[in-house]
């Protein structure tokens, strides 16, 4: 398989590069980082410049391959992540964009693109995590609307959301898997309750979303009623996909800065700790080959990532917390400082291993529908 890129392609890649040696030094101060609204500002603003500049639809309308490259130049850039919005550009919008219909595409993925909303997921409940399809918010038809009642956690930026990819049960009596369906909710709705959840690090980009009797019309369920499954499964796709790949950048430059560090602080004379480095070198080269792998099938099958996305996720949540495990060896009581950013990405990649779904359902996934072993009972 041919991992090179076109002329074409290179072409685009330079043109990116020069935009944004010009465009990064005219951002205004990045704000705090526990300052949720303040950052929502931010990363929107920066999306708006991405959108005037013709590089907004880079998501979604652009090729596998340009959209890696973009992820890829960007984060070398130093250039702000999608941010609070990372929803509705890697996730929500993708699949409204592939499962929508010509009104739904219409109405919102120019507002995610123009950075002028924000959502937020709302997948996992307090008794369905990893088992999703356990979820029990409920939602039953009252004639053009559905009444949802439940709640849902972890929802990333519910306090600064507009809208809230969600996923309901529409026919209790159906086989769990069959009787979901997937709503874009209004997070101004009544009966809509926000409550944000602090972190270890302190942050709050987390919270509980307790629904009451909202109300969400009919005209904002994507795909059919009870195909809801079917929908997350392309949503997911996305999310374990494509979602993580700008990270794999930003590790690797992770991985250089500590490298320094280690040769400065002298803890680069043992020996242990170069092989160390050395491996997680090896570990994200071959990550990125195993991107662009995805990214080929990703082009062979019309732009839906395909199962292979569960194959990096599992390897990628792992290696980042080994990454900052060995900056831990190399920090020494630095590491534990979480006015550092050191200290505080060491304790995000503790979660890398269950957001989007868990390492052991990642394996399931890589056993059954790569390796077609039996189901286990």
């Amino acid at each position: 398989m041919d991992l090179t890129y076109t002329p074409e392609e290179e072409d685009f890649r330079a043109r990116l590069r020069e935009w944004l040696a010009v465009s990064l030094p005219k951002l205004p101060r990045r704000p705090d980082p526990l300052d949720w609204p303040a950052r929502r500002a931010y990363d929107t603003g920066w999306q708006r410049t991405l959108y005037e500049a013709g590089y907004a639809d880079v998501h979604w309308d652009a090729s596998p391959t340009q959209r890696l490259i973009f992820l890829e130049e960007t984060e070398r850039a130093g250039a702000p992540y999608v941010g609070a919005n990372f929803v509705g550009l890697l996730h929500a919008g993708p699949t409204i964009a592939a499962e929508g219909t010509p009104a739904q595409r219409a109405r919102w993925l120019p507002p995610v693109l123009r950075g002028d909303e924000v959502w937020c997921q709302g997948f996992s409940e307090p008794d369905a995590g990893s088992d999703l399809a356990a979820l029990r918010t409920k939602a039953v038809r009252d004639g053009d609307a559905y009444v949802v009642t439940g709640s849902k956690i972890w929802t990333s930026h519910a306090e600064v959301a507009d809208w809230c990819e969600l996923l309901v049960r529409t026919d209790p009596a159906a086989p769990r898997h069959r009787g979901i369906s997937w709503l874009a909710m209004a997070m101004d709705a009544p009966g809509v309750t926000v409550r944000p959840l602090r972190t270890l690090a302190g942050s709050t980009e987390f919270a509980e979303v307790f629904l009451d009797e909202v109300r969400v019309p009919v005209a904002n369920r994507v795909g059919e009623e009870n195909d809801g499954w079917r929908v997350t499964m392309v949503t997911l796709s996305f999310e374990r996909g494509t979602a993580f790949v700008g990270e794999v950048v930003a590790c690797r430059r992770t991985l250089g800065e500590l490298a320094r560090t280690a040769r400065e602080n002298g803890s680069w004379d043992d020996a242990v700790v170069r092989q160390r480095l050395g491996r997680l070198n090896a570990e994200f080269r071959a990550l990125w080959r195993l991107i662009q792998w995805n990214v080929s099938e990703s082009q062979a099958s019309g732009g839906l990532p395909g199962v292979g996305g569960s194959v990096f996720k599992l390897r990628y949540s792992h290696a980042r917390q080994e990454l900052y495990e060995a900056a831990a060896d190399v920090l020494g009581p630095d590491a534990l400082d979480l006015d550092q950013e050191w200290a505080t990405d060491r304790l995000a990649s503790l979660s890398y291993t269950i957001a989007a779904g868990t390492s052991q359902i990642q394996r399931n996934i890589v056993a059954e529908r790569i390796l077609g072993l039996p189901k286990g009972r």
